[in-house]
């Protein structure tokens, strides 16, 4: 995630003042009720490329150098997926919850 992204991701949290995303409602209703969201992985040209299998608003897609930078950029894709900026990541509490299969939820 770029330093950019977290800037404006940062200003908008901090301009929105006390009001909350609709994302995060809507994050919190999906866990709820469809259960973690799940990745196949492999690698291509260097890179881990991670696709979600049963996400029910399509498909997400992104991808790492590395696994520490795979967690990062699926936690984003996700929040991306639901329109949360990423400076709510610590207020939505997802984490990985698969030890083979990339799985994630919240906490």
């Amino acid at each position: 995630m770029s330093i950019i992204k977290q800037a404006k991701d940062l200003a908008t949290k901090v301009t929105s003042g006390r009001s909350i995303p609709t994302g995060l409602i809507e994050i919190h209703s999906y866990f709820k009720n469809n259960g973690p969201i799940k990745f196949n992985q492999h690698r291509k040209n260097g890179l881990i490329i991670a696709v979600s299998t049963n996400f029910i608003y399509g498909s997400i897609v992104t991808s790492g150098k590395n696994t520490d930078e795979l967690d990062k950029n699926i936690k984003d894709a996700i929040l991306t997926s639901f329109e949360i900026p990423s400076a709510y990541a610590k207020e939505v509490g997802l984490h990985q919850t698969g030890e083979k299969e990339r799985e994630y939820a919240l906490a």
